[in-house]
């Protein structure tokens, strides 16, 4: 699943066990899956809508009727890439085994063409009735895939097979489900995001319009993928990151020198950063008349990318190129000039794709590879790139 979307139609149903899947889905939102929650009418007496809208960050949808000019079951089925129901009661997995559509969560899984895991969670002597079994059996032969509940304690004093299991257990075999593997465990992953500031004087300065937001998603994908991360920030907001190391810079020469630091620890580096080509040869302490800003000197910062290349022994080195035409040919040199393995290159002609949470580009590698990127979001590019550096890595 790296690189790839990862829409998630979370199916609530009718059991006491709903209230453990609000702990599911935050566990599943922190891995890097978005969740849209669809509880059948009856499991609102457990959690309700409200729960699973501030939970989500989504709107929740429980009947038929709501939205009906989106035709809801069609719309939410084919936007998700993969469907988990958690907890899956007796009664539910009966309506699914019969190709029932009586609420939106069975219409919307009759309509699906999605790989779909079931988390059982009911009584055990409801477990193992005849009728449920043979559900059971007829839904994995019919492709999907059904979870053996926890044996342990249930509600009042009974126990046996039929416990809602533990979340850790249930993302484990989605995660096998949907390919997401922590194929970064143990490697170090340096970062590099936002747009370097050169001071003029002390209140202004030479920049660029990078937000940063691809190097965020970059960072954030490599956590959810094992790798230890450690993000060089220039002026860019981070707050919101988690789980990574990060170090504030705002120009050109402190993310060198933060650079220099790193770099030899780290075995994939990818570089986002929007360094600016350019600093005023004096800055000045005081601030600047408005009247004598006539003339301002300019000397070139120092070529980062080219420094590391030539001190780099087994690292792998992603790069990015922000132009306005011949867009391939300039990449290509960039590529070799900088020694990169991978480069990514987009058109910014106007302004575009900065501050934006979607790019379109090219991803060019040392093999000669060109992979062209239709619009997509800067978290599937994040995966894209990252499965280029494990190929290089080999």
């Amino acid at each position: 699943m790296s690189g790839a979307s990862r829409e998630v139609v979370l199916g609530v149903g009718a059991g006491i066990a709903a209230y453990k899947s609000c702990d599911l889905l935050r566990r599943l939102q922190d891995r890097g899956y978005s969740l849209t929650v669809v509880p059948t009418p009856s499991s609102l007496n457990f959690v309700g809508a409200a729960t699973w809208a501030a939970l989500s960050g989504r709107p929740v949808f429980t009947q038929m009727w709501e939205n009906v000019h989106e035709v809801s079951h069609i719309s939410i089925a084919q936007s998700a890439d993969f469907i988990l129901i958690a907890p899956a009661t007796a009664d539910l997995i009966a309506r699914i085994a019969g190709g029932r559509a009586d609420d939106l969560l069975t219409s919307l899984v009759l309509a699906a063409q999605t790989p779909i895991l079931i988390v059982p969670a009911m009584h055990p002597s409801m477990w193992t009735a005849a009728s449920t079994v043979a559900n059971v059996a007829l839904l994995r032969e019919r492709g999907f895939t059904v979870m053996e509940p926890d044996v342990g304690r249930l509600t009042g004093s009974d126990s046996g097979q039929g416990r809602f299991p533990e979340s850790a257990a249930i993302i484990e075999l989605f995660d096998a489900l949907t390919g997401h593997t922590q194929d970064l465990l143990g490697k170090r992953v340096l970062v590099t995001g936002g747009g370097t500031r050169e001071a003029i004087d002390p209140v202004r300065f030479i920049g660029n319009r990078s937000s940063g937001k691809q190097a965020l998603a970059i960072a954030k994908a490599a956590v959810l993928r094992g790798a230890h991360v450690h993000l060089i920030a220039a002026n860019t907001d981070t707050s919101h990151l988690s789980g990574v190391e990060v170090t504030h810079v705002e120009s050109a020469k402190e993310m060198g020198q933060a650079l220099s630091l790193e770099f030899s620890t780290c075995d994939i580096l990818v570089m986002a950063a929007a360094v600016a080509d350019a600093r005023p040869l004096h800055q000045y302490s005081e601030k600047i008349k408005k009247n004598q800003l006539d003339v301002i000197e300019l000397e070139a910062t120092p070529d980062l990318l080219a420094s590391l290349s030539a001190i780099k022994t087994n690292q792998v080195m992603i790069g990015f190129a922000a132009e306005t035409s011949e867009l391939i040919a300039s990449a290509s040199a960039k590529l070799t000039a900088k020694g990169l393995d991978v480069i990514y290159v987009n058109d910014v002609s106007g302004g575009a794709i900065f501050g934006k949470d979607t790019t379109q580009g090219m991803i060019i590698t040392r093999t000669g590879a060109h992979i062209a990127l239709k619009e997509v979001s800067k978290d599937a590019l994040a995966n894209l790139l990252l499965d280029h550096a494990i190929r290089q890595l080999g």
